[in-house]
């Protein structure tokens, strides 16, 4: 291994995505013989190494994992079991945890870097974000590094590309674009640029059933989570807002249905309220649109929103396919014609390539 250092790596979070990462991860290590993983902690148990001579099997963890009877570790605790590792850590968050999220200013304090999908830490109260950075590197010369592409759009490169144009002096003019693999699904089905398109209920029902929703619809059609991830663009472009709550965020669930015990009784309920998604599509169809649920950033007039729009039929947006996202970068260098990202945003195997990819550049920076 020559001069390179050991890299110890904790995995919090196992299931969906981290285990997708994990696969991902056992192909990684294979060429990297500097770095194990040690630990592995998920919601009810974990798993560790006896020492930092040995790593766990990523072969063998998921049998290894169940046999174990060894309560979830808590920050803390993990935090107090790499402070005592060779070598360098490593933290990779695959959970949407806000216990979690808050303690990553202590990790970075104290030397662990951080890798992860988990939007809370970034969108959440702005005094974490701050002690996010604070506490990191180059801040903190002693302190870990944070990588969080996935914490948008997956794997697409999103925010490395929105902080190359910030770090490079680029001026952010405005950001927008559909920032949900769900929404994408949804009105490309229920309002496509050519066709007539499903009932609403008919096409949240499919997407549910492909498995593009959460097990209640009613967390993607509330569009917190389009709004969570336009707060950290909106802060890398340099808005300093504060959380969801500073900026409309329009929801597309019924108020009379807001109070349903469960996502089945949202969907058997949500036929009563076809007829008013049909009118939001007839009066765009009227115009010669389509309705597209939108997420935008204008920085100039530190103006950010989430919603339905009508766009025109040739607009990138309108004509997106399945469940892509796309963002569009609209800034002084780049004048009218904007930076387009585009490609699946949503799903665990993606998501965790994402990850993967953000550990393999922490490894090559603290090897």
């Amino acid at each position: 291994m020559g001069n390179l250092k050991q890299v110890h790596i904790a995995v919090v979070g196992a299931g969906g995505v981290g285990r997708h990462f994990l696969t991902q991860c056992s192909q990684l290590l294979s060429k990297h013989p500097n770095a194990s993983v040690v630990l592995i902690s998920r919601s009810n148990r974990s798993l560790r190494v006896p020492s930092f001579n040995h790593r766990l099997s990523l072969s063998t963890w998921e049998q290894d994992l169940a046999a174990s009877d060894s309560p979830a570790c808590s920050p803390s605790e993990i935090i107090h079991f790499l402070s005592s590792a060779p070598g360098k850590c490593i933290v990779v968050d695959n959970t949407s945890n806000q216990d979690v999220a808050a303690s990553y200013p202590e990790f970075l304090k104290n030397g662990i870097s951080i890798v992860t999908p988990n939007k809370k830490a970034f969108s959440s109260d702005l005094k974490l974000w701050q002690s996010i950075f604070e506490s990191a590197y180059p801040r903190n010369e002693l302190g870990g590094l944070f990588y969080h592409e996935s914490s948008v759009g997956a794997c697409l490169p999103i925010i490395s590309t929105l902080k190359d144009l910030v770090d490079t002096g680029d001026e952010i003019q405005k950001i927008e674009g559909v920032f949900s693999g769900t929404m994408s699904f949804l009105f490309n089905s229920f309002a496509p640029i050519e066709g007539k398109g499903g009932k609403w209920s008919d096409e949240v029902a499919k997407a549910k059933n492909a498995g593009y929703t959460e097990p209640d619809p009613r967390d993607d059609l509330n569009g917190a989570d389009v709004a969570r991830k336009l707060v950290i663009l909106a802060r890398i472009a340099g808005l300093p807002i504060k959380s969801t709550n500073s900026f409309p965020v329009q929801s597309l669930i019924p108020k009379e249905l807001e109070q349903c015990t469960s996502g089945d009784e949202f969907l058997e309920r949500l036929p009563e309220f076809d007829g008013e998604m049909e009118k939001v599509k007839a009066a765009a169809e009227k115009k010669q649109k389509v309705v597209r649920f939108v997420g935008s950033i204008d920085v100039v007039r530190r103006e950010v929103k989430v919603g339905l729009e009508e766009l025109e039929k040739s607009h990138p947006i309108a004509g997106l396919k399945g469940s892509d996202n796309i963002i569009s970068f609209y800034t002084k260098r780049y004048g009218s014609n904007p930076l387009i990202v585009q490609g699946a945003g949503a799903g665990g195997e993606v998501t965790a390539m994402g990850v993967t990819a953000d550990l393999i550049k922490v490894l090559q920076r603290i090897s």
